[in-house]
């Protein structure tokens, strides 16, 4: 009896690192050195590496360090992409996606292999850098989408806040991640009503007459 055989898939795994760079929110980009889309922008990304890699979250953090020298703090799985057309080197392709949402002092990104430059480039000016290799503005546009839905939850990456704020520092911050304005009210009271921040004791900040409060994330788990 012959043994059933399958042609595998191509497949690889995309990074999409977002930040805030200078109060703009950017998607990190590098340009590739090699065909396919020689010269063009793309998502840091890389082969699975069966040799190399115990599942899909190691062949990510190993796609990061190789591209772009750098250990990302925390990793979020968007999703999978794949078609015959995806990638011309292939009859069929398939990539894995995650994104990162980090600070900007929290790493300090390098070119890597075959890679001739980077850029933070914003999201709102992403057409000066298109179109990307691949599938990788639709990528770019449902990292977008995800890590927005998730800061309107006021889910953040662990490590991502500083560890005191005021409640307008961080109003600011998550209107920048957000692309638009937020309600005072709306916002403080979500804040209550999760618990997801406590004051601390004895600390302000500004001037004399209207001093702001100093908060720090919540030591309790937040609600759902």
């Amino acid at each position: 009896m012959t043994e059933n055989r399958y042609e595998m898939p191509f497949t690889r795994v995309e990074v999409a690192v977002l930040s805030l760079v200078e109060e703009r929110l950017c998607v990190l980009l590098i340009k590739r050195e090699d065909l396919p889309y020689k010269g063009r922008w793309a998502l840091p990304g890389g082969v699975i590496r069966v040799d190399l890699d115990n599942d899909l979250e190691d062949t990510a953090h190993r796609v990061a360090g190789e591209c772009l020298g750098v250990r990302l703090p925390f990793l979020r799985q968007i999703g999978a992409v794949g078609s015959r057309k995806r990638d011309p080197r292939a009859s069929w392709a398939l990539a894995v996606v995650y994104r990162a949402l980090v600070a900007i002092d929290q790493i300090h990104p390098v070119a890597g292999k075959r890679i001739t430059d980077l850029a933070w480039v914003p999201v709102d000016d992403l057409e000066s850098h298109t179109p990307l290799a691949f599938d990788h503005e639709a990528i770019v546009k449902e990292a977008l989408k995800q890590t927005r839905a998730q800061i309107d939850e006021l889910d953040f990456p662990v490590g991502y806040l500083p560890e005191k704020f005021t409640l307008s520092e961080l109003q600011k911050v998550c209107e920048q991640l957000s692309g638009s304005r937020i309600d005072k009210s709306s916002f403080r009271r979500k804040l209550r009503e999760r618990e997801l921040v406590e004051p601390i004791e004895g600390e302000f900040e500004g001037g004399a007459n209207r001093p702001a409060a100093v908060y720090r994330l919540s030591a309790l788990e937040p609600k759902p």
